[in-house]
């Protein structure tokens, strides 16, 4: 059973394709990582729900715990924990992340 807050992590993640948990926001990145974050998915043109994890301390580490990740940013597609920013760029490099959301059905902006 999931806490509330672990709940609300869950409809987040579950009512978007794409959601980056990140520290600040798309335009004012607080992190070398989330800004690497933001600048892949919008290099990539891929329309992302963003969450800013300093404005809420009880999601900052309760999305710790629902990924068993330790770190922010986190990458979800389609429900799914992809990784941080640099799992993310290894995928990007690779063409794996390009392949992830094209084989997801996410359509670029």
């Amino acid at each position: 059973m999931m806490d509330p807050v672990q709940q609300r992590i869950d409809g987040i993640v579950r009512g978007h394709d794409v959601v980056l948990f990140m520290k600040g926001t798309p335009l004012f990145p607080q992190c070398g990582f989330s800004s690497r974050a933001v600048a892949i998915l919008e290099h990539l043109d891929v329309p992302f729900h963003s969450v800013d994890v300093l404005q809420d301390q009880d999601v900052r580490q309760g999305i710790k715990g629902y990924s068993d990740w330790p770190t922010i940013p986190q990458l979800y597609v389609k429900g799914e924990f992809v990784g941080g920013s640099d799992i993310m760029m290894e995928m990007f490099e690779a063409g794996e992340l390009q392949a992830l959301i094209a084989d997801s059905g996410i359509q670029a902006g």
